[in-house]
């Protein structure tokens, strides 16, 4: 168990920020009265380490900035609460696969320099179980990318972690690219075709493994970026997502956010962005090239890891499950007595995802 307790945390993930994108994120916007701490702090030791991000930057341009993707990535979509998790550790365990790291999503500028010392404390410090599924942290393991694009830009939808009040505008602007700009659309392929570089250097991988809820957002323009991208896309039960987004969001926020919210307002968002993202993810995947996109239930993958990998890697012709399968079996038999949480439906609950989210129940067969 890391030094310190996840809900505890004296300072939160902006740490690892390079200076410009702090300042940017956090200009002109308010920071609570309970906050204020974690954020001064928080903004002195970004202030710090930020000073050390040029050093990155002369190595990314000499060994890396010139040098082309082998392959197209491949980008796991779904919700947050899908399972998306679980379906990247399950790939991440096929080694021609490169992916963040849960090191990277904090320290996205300290990759390619000082690496070793600041991993090594961040694993002394780092809680060694999420808190809200008790799925596994650790420095090396993969995570979502989103963080680490938080940290090197202003314009994710991961701002709402820090500022939780302006979700529904993060939303709009960088998990839908609704009100985006070009000018802020240039910048994210930029540093996004950046963070894959620098993980593919970093895991020894020929090819990018994403999983990325704000992504299921974002189809069109990861088409445009990569053309021959594949895709594998999770629903879930709508009752238990809605029950597991609200918990996770709910209990993950604390140790980030400068800001409050109330647990109401908190709600209506998760309400409202689930449909926001459902409808978007399915009027753009009609640009993913036919072969490219396999769609699932997560349950299914559930109950059949082994024979929905195989199916995936054939069906989106992906190489390299030959050489890949015992890793997947060790790892897939390792999580066969894995306990979940277990949720139970209120009333209240399944009427609010009836009445909001009833388009999904139907279009997927969900029944309580």
């Amino acid at each position: 168990m890391g030094l310190l307790e996840f809900n505890k945390l004296p300072i939160n993930t902006l740490v690892g920020a390079d200076w410009k994108t702090f300042n940017a994120i956090t200009k002109n916007r308010e920071i609570d009265n309970a906050y204020k701490g974690k954020y001064r702090l928080t903004k002195a030791v970004c202030r710090l380490l930020s000073t050390l991000a040029p050093i990155q930057d002369k190595r990314f341009d000499r060994l890396l900035a010139n040098k082309p993707l082998e392959h197209d990535p491949v980008f796991i979509l779904g919700h947050w609460r899908s399972g998306t998790t679980f379906v990247h550790n399950v790939f991440s365990c096929d080694k021609h696969f490169g992916y963040n790291t849960t090191y990277q999503t904090v320290f996205p500028h300290l990759m390619m320099w000082g690496q070793p010392f600041f991993k090594k404390n961040m694993s002394w410090l780092m809680p060694d179980k999420r808190p809200t599924d008790n799925m596994e942290l650790a420095v090396d393991l993969p995570q979502e990318e989103e963080f680490a694009l938080a940290n090197m830009m202003p314009y994710t939808y991961y701002n709402f972690w820090f500022l939780p009040k302006y979700q529904q505008e993060y939303a709009d602007k960088y998990l839908l690219f609704n009100d985006i700009s070009e000018a802020e659309l240039q910048e994210f392929e930029e540093v996004f075709l950046k963070l894959i570089k620098i993980s593919l250097w970093n895991t020894k991988g020929t090819q990018f493994l994403s999983k990325n809820p704000p992504h299921t957002g974002r189809v069109k323009e990861l088409v445009k970026m990569f053309p021959n991208a594949k895709f594998v896309y999770l629903m879930r039960n709508p009752y238990t997502v809605f029950e597991s987004t609200r918990s996770f969001f709910t209990n993950t926020i604390q140790p980030l956010t400068l800001q409050d919210v109330n647990t109401t307002e908190l709600e209506q968002n998760i309400l409202s962005i689930y449909a926001k993202l459902y409808h978007k993810y399915e009027d753009d995947k009609q640009y993913i090239p036919q072969g490219n996109l396999f769609e699932m239930k997560f349950e299914d993958f559930e109950a059949d890891a082994m024979g929905m990998t195989e199916n995936i890697y054939q069906q989106l012709n992906i190489p390299g499950y030959i050489d890949a399968k015992a890793d997947i079996e060790k790892y897939v038999g390792g999580k066969k007595g894995y306990k979940k949480n277990k949720y139970q439906y209120d009333q209240r609950t399944i009427q609010l995802v009836q009445d909001n989210w009833d388009f999904a129940l139907k279009q997927w067969d969900y029944q309580l």
